[in-house]
């Protein structure tokens, strides 16, 4: 199924609140920062921030959560987000 660019902030929130049951998440688009650099478009939808805390998280490494991240939004990323950048932490974390 291939992700239209003006939901892709929705399915985002939607995937990783299903996957992580997250304490905190901020799904943040900031392409407008990155007009003119490579994957930008027009009407944005291409770079994302993801601030989220987890108790999913708990135990796992940098890496490992970033996979698990990369994993849930598998299809976003071959569909049209072309950078992500992510702040992840357990529930432990301050």
């Amino acid at each position: 199924m291939r992700v239209t660019r003006t939901d892709l902030g929705a399915r985002i929130r939607a995937k990783l609140t299903a996957a992580f049951a997250p304490d905190h998440l901020e799904v943040i688009d900031e392409s407008e920062q990155h007009l003119g650099h490579g994957g930008w478009r027009e009407g944005g939808q291409t770079h994302f921030r993801v601030v989220l805390k987890s108790p999913a998280f708990d135990g796992l490494s940098r890496v490992e959560r970033s996979r698990a991240v990369h994993a849930a939004l598998r299809e976003e990323l071959e569909g049209g987000v072309h950078a992500l950048a992510l702040e992840l932490s357990g529930a432990g974390a301050a």
